[in-house]
């Protein structure tokens, strides 16, 4: 076993938005952090780049194709590269692991954090799909294997740090704050001509083209609705959403003796990955300070669920439960993709949820076999779905 006091990490798509700021974290703090694993999906060139400077143990390119590439490479280095999805859940129960950042993208991180739960290693969960998917069996396997799970997500990882010394407190509610995205205040007549160009135009966060979009349609923040049920022990009614166009108030928790607290910064992905991966120290950090003179106007207002009908769809899916948060994720990462491709308009994405939603059956007591099967049926379902709308 490895007996140095580094926290030694597998960030999982570390090419993506989330990857490569913790890496600017790792970056800033050497003598806290090492990098032991990178894994990424095709971007072969930035993940050879990554792991020439980081020097992790191993890394793992998910196509088979791009091996020899990056094989060629970084054996130079000293680095072991491995390929295909087989071998990030092998990589990540290394024993020089403590713990795994999970940045991938959608529903391809649930697995890599189950092997990397069975192997116990704490988690420090970017990738909210896995708990939106799956997340009584996540939350049981977490128990089980004396595991942590930190958020990175900025709205959970505020609750989180609202928490901190409040844990015998009982929650009354929670309020996840939400930008509104770019297209906060238009009507539906408007959203009907809305392009991917002006959809990925978020106004505070820089992020990946998918969450962008889930952004855009409040389905990101309906994603974070339920992911916060898992995270926090929470019912649905414990759980209010408001829109805060300047994110700077990242989510607030109210307890039993009505005293509401907040956490507020600068919009920064940093700071949620700093704090779960130094937890429970709060690392110096060199990133730009908030200033209230700069935001003499911090302002709220109701989310418009008419208009944009994936926040309510994602709590039809919550108050639905079983496997119908699994249909409302994978028909949603479909739609998106549909979307993106200009196959689907932006109003389109809610229908095609919708349909998927009502035409898959419930399963109240899902297996991780009925997941991947939900999740599997789900997307045929919507690629089928779609012929609907061309």
């Amino acid at each position: 076993m490895y007996t140095n006091d580094k926290n030694r990490i597998a960030i999982l798509g570390s090419t993506g938005s989330i990857g490569t700021q913790a890496l600017q974290v790792v970056r800033e703090n050497p003598d806290t952090f090492e990098v032991e694993v990178l894994t990424a999906g095709r971007n072969a060139d930035l993940l050879i780049k990554q792991a020439i400077e980081f020097k992790p143990n191993c890394v793992v390119i998910g196509g088979d194709d791009l091996y020899e590439k990056v094989f060629d490479a970084l054996d130079p280095h000293g680095v072991k590269v491995y390929s295909g999805n087989e071998a990030i859940l092998s990589v990540v129960q290394m024993d020089s692991i403590n713990t795994v950042l999970t940045a991938m993208v959608g529903y391809a991180g649930l697995q890599p954090t189950i092997s990397a739960i069975k192997a116990g290693k704490n988690i420090a969960l970017a990738n909210k799909e896995t708990l939106v998917v799956a997340g009584e069996l996540i939350t049981k396997l977490a128990q089980e294997y004396g595991v942590n799970i930190y958020p990175v997500d900025s709205e959970h990882s505020a609750i989180f740090q609202c928490l901190v010394g409040e844990f015998h407190n009982p929650i009354e509610k929670i309020i996840l704050t939400a930008s509104g995205g770019p297209f906060r205040g238009k009507d539906r007549a408007f959203l009907a001509k809305a392009t991917k160009e002006m959809a990925l135009k978020h106004p505070n966060w820089d992020m990946g083209a998918k969450i962008t979009i889930d952004s855009a349609s409040l389905m990101n923040k309906g994603l974070e609705v339920i992911e916060a049920k898992w995270l926090f022990n929470l019912t649905m009614d414990q759980i209010d959403v408001v829109v805060h166009p300047q994110s700077i108030i990242h989510s607030l928790v109210q307890f039993e003796d009505s005293s509401i607290k907040a956490q507020l910064g600068l919009p920064d992905m940093r700071v949620p990955i700093q704090f779960a991966l130094g937890y429970p120290k709060r690392l110096p950090a060199r990133f730009p300070r908030f200033s209230f003179l700069d935001y003499p106007n911090l302002t709220f207002e109701q989310p418009d669920k008419e208009t944009f009908r994936n926040l309510e769809l994602a709590y039809d899916a919550l108050y639905k439960g079983g496997n119908k948060p699994c249909v409302l994720n994978a028909a949603n990462e479909v739609a998106v993709q549909l979307f993106l491709e200009d196959k689907i308009g932006f109003l389109e994405m809610s229908d095609l949820i919708e349909m998927c939603m009502d035409e898959m059956p419930l399963i109240e007591y899902p297996t991780l076999e009925d997941y991947v099967n939900t999740d599997a049926e789900t997307r045929i379902k919507a690629f089928e779905k779609v012929k609907v709308f061309s």
